[in-house]
């Protein structure tokens, strides 16, 4: 299998790295590089080094490209290295920041086809959505997507070495066949005692499959995924997913704009009573709208069933999870910043470089969703209006 790696930050180094360690030589990873100056400093390197608790791990056997929109204005790469930006990918491992993933995705989409699998490590929500209606809009043709949650923490100590400095773990979902296949049949299969169900790879696709040829590089992506135990990967299914993802954008929701309002680290924020009121309005209405948005979902499906002739009388629809209520979003928040109280957020730093930062995928999203479904966002709204202020307004002008 030829998997590629676009975004080759800090997590996207760690999980290249680990890849590379569990994978035999003959699945190739290629490092997908914004500059050739890049590509030919990683090419001399020849090793990409981990670093976690003062102890370093090497590992080798990449191959390299540029960006697109790169190759297109050098000239330093010969035919045989042009021909191979050419090659179909089987698997591509997106670590780029939210903002900046559907257009690199764009530039790579005659890449991509319905035998390619596209994983996502992107901060914020939403994304996934955005690909499908603007760059994959015909359901057989795209890509199969699984989608993924990242809590490590890592940083670029010098070219091609990063400190992974904080353990956390990745969680990940499948998002739903265009064809219908149903990748969590483990769960309901009626053969297998309630608390023996399990997510099955075999679900996925299996050696007497007709129709492998769709499914064969999901299911080997999701095998290597599972094989990287040293970043604490769990398969879920799809709806323990979401919830995981609104916590975390709860958190971010929170941390990130403040932190980068104020200049702070993420342990400075909550320390006084209005640091805490405000956290409290943002997770008031994150709530509301993960409220509003599960009550019209369940709408739809009465609705479908109905339309189908079934009685909806005894059906039982999914009851509002309690980790999404207020009061649990606030004390999630507050964990987490104690947790990373001596952190720098990445929307700090990013606007501190004078970089666009991902709070359309956050508040921005929060934003969208409270528009949607009726749910009045003041507080958010506000915090993306802020953060998109404070990127157009020169920093320290009169320092």
């Amino acid at each position: 299998m030829r998997i590629h790696v676009l975004g080759l930050g800090p997590i996207g180094c760690v999980l290249s790295h680990s890849l590379r360690r569990v994978l035999p030589s003959q699945h190739s990873i290629t490092l997908i590089h914004k500059t050739a100056e890049e590509r030919r400093q990683a090419m001399k390197k020849n090793s990409l080094c981990i670093e976690q608790k003062g102890h370093k791990t090497l590992s080798e056997g990449y191959s390299h490209e540029v960006s697109v929109k790169q190759l297109e204005s050098t000239s330093l790469l010969n035919e045989e290295e042009i021909a191979q930006h050419e090659i179909p990918i089987d698997s591509l491992f997106v670590a780029l920041k939210a903002q900046h993933t559907v257009s690199a995705l764009k530039d790579l989409s005659e890449r991509l086809n319905a035998k390619s699998t596209v994983v996502l490590f992107q901060n914020g929500m939403g994304i996934y959505e955005q690909l499908i209606s603007q760059v994959f809009r015909n359901p057989l043709q795209r890509p199969q997507f699984v989608i993924a949650s990242n809590t490590h923490g890592a940083y670029i100590k010098n070219f091609f070495h990063v400190v992974h400095a904080g353990l956390g773990s990745i969680e990940f979902g499948i998002a739903p066949d265009p064809r219908s296949r149903e990748y969590e049949a483990g769960l309901f299969d009626e053969t297998i005692p309630m608390d023996e169900r399990r997510l099955r790879i075999s679900d996925i696709t299996s050696p007497d499959d007709k129709n492998s040829e769709n499914y064969t590089t999901l299911r080997y992506t999701v095998a290597a995924l599972l094989l990287m135990q040293d970043l604490n990967i769990t398969w879920r299914p799809l709806t323990e997913l979401r919830i995981i993802m609104q916590r975390k954008l709860a958190v971010n929701a929170a941390i990130n704009p403040l932190t980068a309002l104020f200049g702070c680290r993420n342990g400075e924020l909550f320390k006084t009573v209005i640091g805490r009121e405000i956290l409290y309005q943002i997770c008031a209405e994150a709530s509301a709208v993960y409220s509003a948005e599960l009550a019209h979902d369940n709408q739809v499906e009465l609705q479908k069933l109905r339309q189908e002739g079934i009685d909806t009388k005894d059906i039982q629809l999914p009851s509002f999870p309690n980790s999404l209520t207020k009061e649990a979003l606030v004390e999630h928040v507050l964990q987490v910043a104690d947790f990373t109280a001596g952190n720098l957020s990445s929307m700090l730093q990013d606007v501190q470089r004078g970089r666009k930062t991902e709070i359309e995928f956050i508040n921005g999203y929060l934003e969208q969703l409270g528009q949607a479904y009726g749910v009045p966002t003041p507080v958010n709204a506000t915090l993306r209006d802020l953060i998109k202020l404070k990127y157009l307004i020169p920093v320290d002008q009169f320092i």
